[in-house]
């Protein structure tokens, strides 16, 4: 975890978002990021999970959070959505496929419903565990769908509108895939891989309101291949709040 936060805290940050935070690790992290002058927010943790481990998000930034509450989220912990500034921020760790109760599904339909009513500059990014693929021609497909892009039975077209409602979905309400606008549709860009087999993911994003206007958009992909910091790539921008970029 050290090694961690000084990779990132080396990068000067005025926000910070985490994903996979653990009882024993949320104390250290707020810590480091309060000697880095960032105020941190983190999820409830819950106790225990059946068949999962207790992670939660955290947020933390330059100026002080007021937490915004986010209805009917199955995993609390795994959503933390706060304003700093004029900014507003929703954190996700999304569950994977297999969780029970529909997890995964719940959460993309309650963050979709709090970020489809409102205004303002608003950011939504963390590992939402989707898509299966991206095509070049800007089409996905999600993990309701087979290796040939077929619809599986057991999920169904609910399942394939919620894992593509954050990523997609809010486009028509002037968010956009900031990765994707900046660098184009060509480059894969896993940001999680299998350990041994090969190939992977892009599920790591940040999708921004309109009145947001990123300017840079990349992956530290080094901290994952070479360093082993973690499993998935860290997503790192560079952006400012404004009014929206006329059409």
């Amino acid at each position: 975890m050290l090694e961690q936060a000084d990779r990132v805290l080396a990068l000067s940050p005025d926000l910070v978002c985490l994903q996979e935070v653990t009882p024993a690790t949320a104390g250290a992290w707020a810590e480091r990021l309060a000697e880095a002058g960032l105020t941190a927010e983190l999820a409830p943790l819950p106790r225990s999970r059946e068949g999962s481990r207790p992670l939660a998000v955290l947020t933390a930034a330059r100026s002080p959070l007021e937490v915004v509450p986010v209805d009917e989220v199955p995993w609390p912990e795994r959503v933390l959505a706060v304003r700093a500034g004029a900014l507003e921020v929703v954190n996700v760790h999304s569950p994977i496929s297999p969780k029970p109760g529909l997890a995964k599904v719940l959460t993309h339909e309650a963050v979709f419903r709090h970020l489809a009513v409102g205004s303002g500059p608003r950011l939504v990014l963390g590992d939402l565990n989707t898509p299966r693929r991206e095509h070049p021609d800007g089409s996905v497909w999600t993990f309701a769908r087979d290796r040939r892009g077929r619809l599986r039975e057991d999920r169904g077209e609910r399942w394939d509108a919620a894992e593509s409602a954050l990523i997609r979905g809010l486009e028509r309400r002037g968010f956009r895939d900031a990765f994707r606008t900046l660098n184009g549709f060509e480059a894969k860009e896993p940001s999680w891989e299998w350990p041994r087999s090969g190939g992977g993911y892009r599920l790591d994003h940040l999708i921004a309101s309109a009145e947001v206007a990123v300017t840079a958009c990349s992956y530290r992909h080094d901290w994952r291949r070479e360093d082993r910091l973690s499993d998935h790539s860290a997503l790192v921008a560079e952006l400012s709040v404004g009014a929206p970029a006329p059409r």
